[in-house]
């Protein structure tokens, strides 16, 4: 597609709707994507940023001349109307996502959604099937750095399997179909424990709490963690 391959990859989850939300647009990218390839009629592209939010303007302008793109400067939801058909949040922790989709004045589960936390994963997806939301995709793609990703939307009337512990904390998708950036990155952390485990001056507490964690990672790698 042209962008960097952490944009790619967000893009490839979207699907054709009538109206797309870019909470967070930074550059605006996922919004020229969805315009130029004819995935939506309208996007709206917000930012709390002034300056990512000009940056965005200015690669969207001729969409914004013609009324197919429009620009919002504030927090969250603020400016997305409820029944916006597709919401994208990137870049953003989990705590913050949850923070937008459960605001008291502007809050609501979008009908579909792709959601990027940057960190608080497992938060979000207990806030998501906690709050009347499914999840259909959920795993770990990497681009330098490790990234998880949420597809999903509003049940309305859909039957959701309940997650188990180990799938909130590491994601279903990881999971069942072990996708190599989720392997990779669990390696990582294990290299990492070792590294601190091998600190003669670590105190016992925190010793025992990274062996705990060693034990479930080398389970998330052997496939004894479900």
């Amino acid at each position: 597609m042209g962008y960097s391959k952490r944009i790619d990859a967000l893009c490839a989850l979207l699907e054709k709707t009538d109206t797309f939300a870019d909470v967070g647009c930074d550059h605006g990218y996922c919004s020229e994507y969805m315009l130029e390839n004819g995935l939506c009629e309208r996007a709206i592209f917000s930012d709390i940023s002034k300056g990512s939010l000009a940056k965005a303007e200015k690669l969207l302008s001729a969409f914004v001349a013609a009324g197919r793109a429009t620009p919002v400067l504030g927090n969250g939801f603020f400016g997305v109307p409820k029944d916006v058909g597709e919401v994208l949040i990137a870049g953003m922790g989990g705590s913050e996502i949850v923070a937008i989709l459960s605001d008291k004045k502007y809050g609501f589960m979008p009908k579909r959604f792709v959601f990027q936390p940057m960190h608080d994963s497992e938060k979000l997806r207990r806030y998501i099937l906690e709050q009347g939301g499914y999840i259909e995709r959920d795993f770990t793609f990497q681009d330098d750095k490790f990234y998880d990703v949420l597809v999903g939307g509003k049940a309305e009337g859909k039957t959701v399997a309940a997650y188990t512990e180990a799938e909130y904390e590491f994601g279903r998708e990881n999971l069942r179909e072990r996708p190599e950036a989720f392997l990779l990155r669990t390696e990582k952390q294990l290299k990492n424990i070792d590294k601190y485990l091998a600190i003669s001056t670590l105190q016992e507490q925190s010793r025992e709490e990274l062996t705990a964690r060693k034990a479930k990672l080398q389970g998330v790698l052997s496939g004894e963690t479900l």
